[in-house]
């Protein structure tokens, strides 16, 4: 892969890095803040629901912040964009629209048949 596309993708990855940690600092304080007190139950029952949908999309965030970390990581040894399937460099397509992937469409279509192929 050429210098400027990895730096592109490493730019690119450390942008979503850093606000997806900004996020994350927000959630934690806004969990952190004072408890408001509702009298109705319905209230508070939707106040729980929201935090609860709100740490889901945090976890998933949270995982997603691991892929980058090695990601980057894979930029600077120099493994980023190969597959690790089939060591075959993965498009720009492809890792333009998921830059944290570590497979190439064809290995990714092949593993997903077969984890459907297993639950069917």
């Amino acid at each position: 892969m050429k210098k400027k596309d990895l730096e592109f993708f490493k730019k690119h990855l450390t942008e979503q890095l850093e606000t997806l940690l900004a996020g994350a600092s927000d959630t934690v304080s806004g969990m952190t803040d004072e408890r408001p007190t509702f009298p109705d139950p319905t209230d508070r029952a939707a106040l729980e629901s929201d935090r609860n949908f709100m740490l889901r999309i945090r976890d998933r965030e949270r995982k997603l912040i691991g892929k980058i970390h090695d990601a980057l990581d894979r930029i600077d040894n120099s493994t980023y964009g190969i597959c690790e399937i089939c060591g075959e460099s993965i498009s720009a397509k492809r890792l333009k629209a998921r830059p944290v992937t570590t497979q190439c469409i064809e290995c990714k279509t092949r593993e997903e048949a077969k984890e459907n192929a297993f639950e069917a």
